[in-house]
């Protein structure tokens, strides 16, 4: 039992950890692409804006998604279920 709940915690702090830096770099990489497309182009900057925004969003939905399995893992652990 005490296997799975450490193995869990290790889990939980990895999935947060690789969120947070993917969501980082990627948006550092967006941001950077945005500004130097816009830099080349600045009558494009309204479309790249719009567009960086809607590629933002998904960029972030998928680190909620790992942080929601992460909380699933640890409030409602189903590993746990399967001892009893």
């Amino acid at each position: 039992m005490e296997l799975i709940i450490g193995n869990t915690a290790l889990a939980i702090g990895l999935i947060f950890g690789l969120a947070a830096l993917g969501t980082g770099i990627g948006f550092g990489l967006l941001g950077g692409k945005f500004l130097e497309g816009a830099a080349r182009q600045p009558e494009m900057a309204g479309m790249l804006q719009t567009r960086m925004f809607i590629i933002a969003g998904l960029l972030d939905a998928v680190a909620i998604i790992g942080v929601a399995m992460a909380l699933l893992l640890m409030f409602g652990n189903p590993l746990l279920g399967q001892l009893g």
